[in-house]
């Protein structure tokens, strides 16, 4: 793992690259960079994927003498500080993580050649059976989290279990702070701002962000296209790995 020093914290990035111009993936809430596994360091990819603060091996912001600070904005401060210092120029986030990529592209002055979204939306609003779980009974949350058709279409033993590890390693407090930031998240009426091709991924059976949130984000955003990953949920890229990134591999030679 890698660091970059900004705003008085450090971002861990892992950076498997052998040329320029990475594709910067970004994790959804309670993750890490490790669900990136089966696009960082594949043969003929060039991938950077980061910890957001207060994940994994990022250093976390402090908020408390910094009153009103939001969350979404902490979070693209990292994001737009890993770019720079790898030179990334295609952002692809999932759920959390595109709607960062979202906020960097519309409020940030940072150089994008294309985004990726996968399993999000311009709104991302949250159960609040969910909310109130993660606010006191996370380990029932989790349980929810890891149910058919959340993160994974049929989850195995092994990936729930995994599931299970990352979001008790990220915790309580980070895991909350992610689906609140989600929660206020809401950028349809900007999407026309963003200037960049972008390409929209979904799974058929996601159940936190529905395909109904991706066909909305293909029809108004001003240049994108919109793949659906059959037999799949909310991380296609995990449990569908080569459509995953045959997709993106197309789109990545289109802004060639």
């Amino acid at each position: 793992m890698e660091s970059v020093t900004h705003h008085g914290r450090e971002t861990a990035y892992r950076d498997a690259t052998d040329g320029p111009d990475p594709v910067l993936y970004i994790h959804g809430s309670g993750g890490t960079h490790s669900v990136w596994g089966e696009q960082c360091g594949r043969p003929g990819h060039d991938a950077v994927a980061l910890d957001l603060s207060g994940h994994g091996d990022s250093e976390d912001v402090d908020f408390g003498p910094r009153a009103g600070l939001d969350a979404m904005a902490a979070y693209a401060d990292d994001l737009v500080a890993v770019a720079r210092e790898t030179d990334a120029t295609v952002l692809c986030g999932n759920s959390l993580g595109g709607a960062v990529a979202l906020t960097v592209a519309l409020d940030r002055e940072l150089p994008l050649d294309g985004l990726v979204l996968v399993g999000t939306g311009a709104k991302l609003g949250v159960a609040d059976d969910l909310l109130d779980a993660l606010g006191g009974d996370y380990e029932a949350a989790i349980d929810a989290l890891v149910d058919d058709d959340m993160l994974y279409h049929t989850p195995t033993n092994e990936r729930r279990a995994d599931a299970r590890g990352m979001f008790r390693a990220v915790g309580r407090r980070a895991t909350e702070r992610d689906f609140r930031a989600c929660h206020a998240f809401d950028v349809r009426d900007r999407l026309d701002g963003v200037d960049c091709p972008t390409l929209v991924i979904n799974g058929e059976h996601d159940r936190l962000t529905p395909p109904t949130f991706h066909e909305y984000l293909a029809e108004h955003l001003p240049d994108a296209r919109r793949v659906e990953i059959p037999d799949a949920a909310h991380m296609p890229y995990v449990e569908r790995p080569a459509p995953f990134n045959d997709a993106v591999d197309g789109f990545l030679a289109d802004l060639d």
